[in-house]
């Protein structure tokens, strides 16, 4: 489906995605000396949006295509990088199409100790409620923001 998308996706969904990123860019207190990995992270919007090295990874060559920045070949449940790499993680509107619990095995897999973590998962998928169960038991503390069509998951990984 995105591999479809993926030429006119920034015109269909950049606004919408800069809103969330707008809402992160608020709660996530991200340092120049951060490495940051977007998991899901289609053209890399989120790029642009943090002042410290980024890395997205997403499953679709034509996203990542029509995309900037270090963008590279990867899934949610198949993180190619090593434990305990990244200061943050984020994920916009992208774990709904993963298994979920694999998803945020690899999420907390890769996370520093003290990593920050956000995630949204649109309310609107059918299965939300037990996806929504699961971020809190994977996670302690975990704060909820609305993000309009999402909802935004912060926590941390403890460490």
């Amino acid at each position: 489906m995105y591999s479809q998308l993926a030429k006119g996706y920034e015109e269909l969904y950049k606004e919408e995605q800069e809103e969330k990123l707008a809402i992160l860019v608020k709660y996530l207190k991200v340092k120049k000396t951060d490495l940051l990995l977007d998991v899901g992270c289609g053209t890399g919007i989120s790029t642009q949006y943090f002042p410290c090295k980024s890395v997205g990874i997403d499953p679709c060559k034509e996203m990542r295509a029509q995309g900037k920045g270090n963008l590279k070949e990867g899934s949610a449940e198949n993180i190619p990088f090593p434990d305990k790499t990244f200061d943050v993680v984020i994920s916009i509107t992208a774990l709904h199409h993963a298994d979920l619990t694999k998803a945020l095995q690899e999420i907390k897999r890769v996370a520093k100790p003290n990593a920050q973590i956000a995630l949204t998962l649109l309310k609107k998928t059918k299965d939300f409620p037990k996806r929504k169960k699961t971020m809190h038991q994977e996670f302690a503390n975990v704060q909820e923001i609305d993000a309009k069509k999402d909802i935004l998951f912060l926590a941390r990984i403890e460490g």
